[in-house]
């Protein structure tokens, strides 16, 4: 079947999924085996041992291909994971330039462990691309940026980006993490490869921990594969199998997703104990103009920048609904703090220089009702 003319919710369901075999399973089944036969030594099998590759792994990288308009996806163990591929297409000598507002679990990658690979790095403001040329050299090789931010939800121009990267022949790697392929597809925008942490949005369950490379490059799509292959950082059957069950429902829960935390952040910020709430749906977002261009939707996370550090801890450890934990992108509802959590890695001058203040949390709003999510933080607000 012809799965091109179909849409993106359709596509989720059916690429790669048409039942097979002897009792034409509708849902494709746990292929639970390490190893698979040969049928003779003059035809290698395109799956024959599982940290290559797997009949579910497979599937699932087809479905996440497709719906970021890419031909090449590689599966990770994890999303650092995947990262840590793309960054293995560096070598001593080169040059790294990575976004100042970004995942801190990027930015520890970058600040702790490539020097030692003699890799250098530094920063750029990917909100002002113009600033790219000042910021890079003879040995400047790729660019890693990500948008909507973790924690700020800053939105910055995928595309002024991608134009600016690519007059200086750089390596335009984009995290989609927070916004997901059902909400914007950087690819059609010019991006070299996109990553996710499969764990969050695109499994939505917060059950699995995986990630994913996607890319139109071919060159770049072995490379990626390869180097997979080699390290065998790679997800298991069964994790593949929870992803592909998670993305089926992909477009609905980034709608719901999308809705309710439209709901939440309108509440937060009319709130007297609120100084700001940053969410891109807002009309008062300063990236606001940006994300209507470029998205379908603004998405499941809000942070917000409490009055004082006391009302924020109050509020993550008073609310019953939103959960008090790690990750996001679940359907459940959950509240991070930053400076123990995500960016745990960066000292509190780091921090604060990148606008992520003690007093912020950052919520991952999930797909309950969003009566019951605003009335969770009306109690905890006091």
């Amino acid at each position: 079947m012809d799965y091109s003319c179909l849409k993106f919710a359709t596509r989720a369901l059916r690429v790669g999924q048409d039942p097979e075999g002897r009792f034409k399973p509708v849902i494709p089944p746990i292929f639970q085996s390490t190893t698979f036969a040969w049928e003779d030594l003059d035809h290698i099998p395109g799956v024959d041992y599982t940290r290559c590759q797997n009949p579910n792994r497979l599937i699932l990288e087809q479905v996440i291909a497709t719906l970021e308009n890419g031909k090449h996806c590689t599966l990770f163990s994890s999303g650092m994971a995947a990262i840590a591929a793309c960054f293995s297409l560096l070598q001593q000598g080169d040059h790294l330039l990575m976004a100042g507002d970004i995942y801190g679990g990027t930015f520890r990658l970058g600040e702790q462990w490539l020097p030692r690979s003699g890799v250098s790095v530094s920063e750029f403001c990917a909100h002002n691309p113009l600033t790219i040329a000042d910021e890079v050299r003879p040995s400047t090789r790729m660019i890693i940026f990500e948008t909507p931010t973790n924690p700020n939800l800053r939105v910055s121009d995928i595309a002024a980006v991608v134009t600016e990267a690519k007059r200086h022949g750089l390596i335009v790697v984009f995290d989609n993490t927070f916004a997901s392929p059902a909400l914007q597809n950087p690819l059609d925008l010019g991006v070299d490869i996109v990553l996710h942490s499969t764990t969050k949005y695109i499994s939505g369950h917060s059950d699995v921990i995986g990630g994913a490379t996607i890319t139109n490059d071919s060159e770049l799509g072995t490379w990626l594969f390869e180097y997979n292959k080699a390290f065998g950082a790679t997800p298991s059957p069964f994790d593949c199998w929870l992803s592909l069950r998670g993305v089926k429902t992909l477009a609905c829960r980034m709608d719901q997703h999308s809705r309710n935390a439209q709901a939440v952040a309108e509440y937060l910020q009319g709130h007297p104990k609120v100084k700001s709430v940053h969410y891109p749906g807002l009309p008062s977002h300063p990236d606001h103009e940006t994300a209507k261009k470029q998205m379908r939707g603004f998405g499941g996370m809000v942070a917000v920048d409490f009055d004082s550090v006391e009302t924020a801890r109050q509020v993550a450890e008073s609310t019953r609904v939103f959960l008090l934990a790690e990750s996001l992108g679940g359907v459940e509802s959950l509240v991070a703090y930053p400076p123990l959590m995500s960016h745990a890695t960066m000292s509190e001058e780091q921090r604060l220089s990148k606008g992520i203040p003690p007093s912020m949390l950052r919520l991952s709003v999930g797909i309950e009702d969003p009566v019951d999510l605003i009335e969770d933080l009306r109690r905890a607000l006091g």
